[in-house]
């Protein structure tokens, strides 16, 4: 018997439709853990390793998890999501290293496309092309991605009442700002300076560099779901991206997330 097929819309082109369940992730549990405090009514399921949390903020069903490191647990995690929770889109909330000019630690970067640096399938394919896609780079929601950065200005804005002097002055947190732009993801750590400067040269309008996002953005693409992803840059993916990478999680990512992803939502909620 035949089955029609459906097809699906990529993300980038779907018409933004009333949302009623967010999936957000993190990489680290530090990154969601502020989130996850606001968020009165959790409830946890346990599913394929992971802990999926489903509650409610500012009057939105979210479910937040915890994917872990890497493209493949990132896609697995994105997958749960849509298949086995129903989310009808996707944020993705956490750290990278900075790239762009003009990217300082505690900026924050909110991408309007994703790419997977290390995918080479040449000479079958050109240099960062996906098989089967026709293309290297994957977009976001554009409306997501404009009021998520609106969000962030306004908790940039409000920085000095939010952070200690003391973490301030430790991370040169002065004038912190929000960009706009490319984001690139791949299945290493990028902690030298000769491999930012390689990335850079090959991808000179990457403004940031990590390790889940261009993965979560090609199940998007597939799902037909809208995606967002925010980063806080934690350091310059150079020789030095090791040094208090842990403390400035703690002290400073995960107010960033929690603080911008709930102006979000409750900009979402009041649409």
């Amino acid at each position: 018997m035949h089955h029609p097929t459906t097809t699906l819309a990529p993300s980038s082109s779907a018409p933004l439709q009333p949302a009623p369940r967010i999936g957000i992730l993190s990489a680290l549990p530090e990154e969601l853990q502020a989130l996850l405090d606001l968020m009165p009514d959790e409830r946890r399921t346990a599913l394929a390793g992971r802990e999926f949390w489903q509650g409610h903020l500012h009057g939105v069903d979210v479910v937040a998890v915890v994917c872990g490191i890497g493209k493949v647990a990132a896609a697995t995690t994105a997958t749960l999501l849509w298949q086995r929770f129903g989310v009808t889109g996707l944020v993705f909330t956490g750290v990278a290293g900075g790239l762009g000019e003009g990217v300082r630690v505690g900026d924050i970067v909110v991408a309007n496309a994703l790419l997977q640096h290390d995918m080479d399938a040449f000479p079958l394919f050109p240099r960062y092309e996906m098989p089967g896609y026709g293309r290297s780079r994957f977009s976001v929601h554009t409306e997501w991605q404009t009021r998520l950065a609106h969000a962030a200005r306004t908790v940039l804005d409000e920085l000095p009442q939010r952070l200690s002097a003391d973490t301030l002055h430790r991370f040169h947190l002065y004038h912190p700002q929000v960009h706009e732009g490319l984001v690139i993801s791949g299945d290493r750590f990028v902690a030298t300076s000769s491999e930012s400067a390689a990335l850079r040269a090959a991808l000179p309008d990457a403004l940031a560099v990590e390790m889940e996002g261009a993965a979560v953005a090609q199940v998007c693409h597939d799902a037909g779901l809208p995606l967002a992803v925010i980063r806080t840059i934690s350091d310059r993916a150079d020789d030095s991206a090791h040094v208090d990478f842990g403390r400035f999680v703690q002290q400073v990512a995960r107010s960033y997330s929690a603080q911008v992803l709930t102006h979000w939502l409750n900009n979402l909620q009041n649409q």
